[in-house]
């Protein structure tokens, strides 16, 4: 079911995009040739194919945590613009 301008418009809305007349006739050919593609991508027999998580066979990259050595407070807070005691210092947000 092909998208119609009065669809592409409300998207628009959505997205808090303004677009002229000219870019709606614009986007929705574009898209009615996403989602015809989508479609067609629907109709591929994927019966007994294993669902993937990543195109190639790879394992757990991450190294093991272990704790290592943490920075002093003084070196941690050395450069921040304003500290109070042994904290960043920010304005506050709430009242």
């Amino acid at each position: 079911m092909p998208l119609k301008p009065e669809e592409v418009r409300w998207v628009a809305h959505l997205a808090r995009l303004e677009c002229t007349e000219e870019e709606i006739g614009l986007f929705t050919a574009q898209l009615n040739d996403i989602v015809s593609y989508v479609n067609q991508l629907q109709e591929v027999n994927t019966e007994g194919v294993e669902p993937l998580s990543h195109c190639l066979p790879i394992h757990n990259v991450f190294r093991e945590d272990t704790p290592g050595v943490s920075l002093k407070v003084d070196e941690a807070l050395a450069n921040a613009p304003a500290r109070k005691g042994d904290f960043y210092a920010v304005p506050a947000v709430l009242d």
